[in-house]
């Protein structure tokens, strides 16, 4: 199994940013398929989301970011590294983190690098921007995560916007974070965009509809087998936070808060049971925001704990865990950080400047 610790690290700050438009789950038909709406809601718990047309998954972190940074108090050239995870770039290249450090002014001796992740994409970025960060040579970085899906249906109910910052900094002395890593990749398909890619380039008949479990699909849109992403969040998570609970001796019993990917409420409350943790310990803003890919344990934080964190030190363990497939658990102990409210961005903010 796959463990990691890194000392002297903390993080400093989390802010999140969403698409002010709302799209509540009332519609009966989806994909061309008539569906129960109340039903919906009940088995997934996503009654609304956050979506645009206009905006990007880097105009949504752009915003997140200046945001975090002016809270912080941070000056933008004292920003060592900067890393964008996410699966919906701006461009194929360059990369989204080398626009976005123009953008956000940063430094030009700051290191950008962008990581192709979707739902397990923060911890692994938390785990990837630590790691740089672990010797002291780099004192402060930025990780930004989100998508803004648009190989996703827009008529799908499950998935809605968003960007996130989490500032992190290396501090002597600090507890760091505890990391538990998998990966099966036998099950890529799983969740999968056919076409578009190397493998299967863009053609004619990457934009025709085909029918998949009695819904309409282009191959340039996501599928997904949701039995199999059932079985799998629901075997390998608590076992992911069991083994790393377990390998560094530390007592379940003493977490706080368990924030996990916010897929879908009865993947979320099954694993709570598992666990056998009190509902008021696993957090969920599916009600609000819906699926929102690497931004949701991070929005998660931002939505729901943002004042029961401003204060004594807390234990958190935080899941990613979809496409790949892939998973990563991150235990971190957090008090008395900066976390503005989430922040709604209107159509007109996006950015003009890099329109290719």
């Amino acid at each position: 199994m796959s463990f990691l610790r890194i000392k002297n690290i903390k993080v400093a700050g989390i802010s999140a940013c969403v698409p002010e438009t709302v799209v509540r789950n009332t519609n009966s038909v989806v994909n061309n398929v008539h569906y129960d709406a109340e039903s919906f809601v009940k088995s997934t718990g996503v009654a609304q989301r956050h979506m645009s047309e206009e905006l990007t998954t880097s105009d949504l972190c752009y915003k997140a970011t200046n945001k975090l940074l002016d809270d912080l108090g941070w000056e933008r050239e004292s920003i060592d590294v900067m890393l964008f995870v996410s699966q919906s770039q701006d461009f194929i290249l360059p990369a989204t983190s080398c626009i976005l450090q123009d953008r956000l002014k940063l430094s030009k001796n700051c290191f950008c690098e962008d990581i192709s992740l979707g739902c397990s994409g923060w911890t692994y970025g938390m785990a990837t921007l630590a790691s740089l960060m672990s010797s002291g040579e780099m004192k402060r970085g930025l990780l930004l995560a989100g998508d803004a899906k648009k190989h996703y249906p827009a008529d799908d109910p499950l998935f809605g916007y968003a960007g996130t910052a989490t500032a992190i900094e290396y501090i002597e002395g600090e507890r760091g974070f505890y990391f538990n890593f998998g990966t099966d990749g036998s099950g890529y398909a799983d969740i999968i965009v056919p076409e578009g890619g190397s493998r299967n380039p863009l053609s004619p008949d990457s934009f025709r509809k085909e029918t998949v479990d009695g819904k309409e699909y282009s191959r340039l849109e996501t599928r997904m087998k949701g039995m199999n992403v059932f079985l799998f969040a629901t075997s390998k998570v608590p076992l992911s936070v069991k083994h790393l609970y377990e390998h560094y001796k530390l007592d379940l019993n003493s977490i706080d808060y368990l924030v996990l990917h916010q897929s879908n409420l009865k993947i979320l409350n099954l694993i709570q049971r598992i666990l056998k943790l009190p509902k008021e310990k696993v957090p969920t803003c599916l009600d609000e925001f819906g699926n929102t890919s690497s931004a949701s344990i991070p929005i998660t934080i931002v939505s729901r704990l943002s004042e029961k964190l401003n204060g004594n030190k807390k234990d958190i363990t935080c899941c990613g865990y979809g496409v790949g497939l892939s998973w990563a658990t991150l235990n971190m102990q957090v008090s008395n950080i900066k976390i503005p409210k989430v922040i709604f961005m209107a159509n007109e903010e996006k950015d003009m400047n890099h329109l290719a």
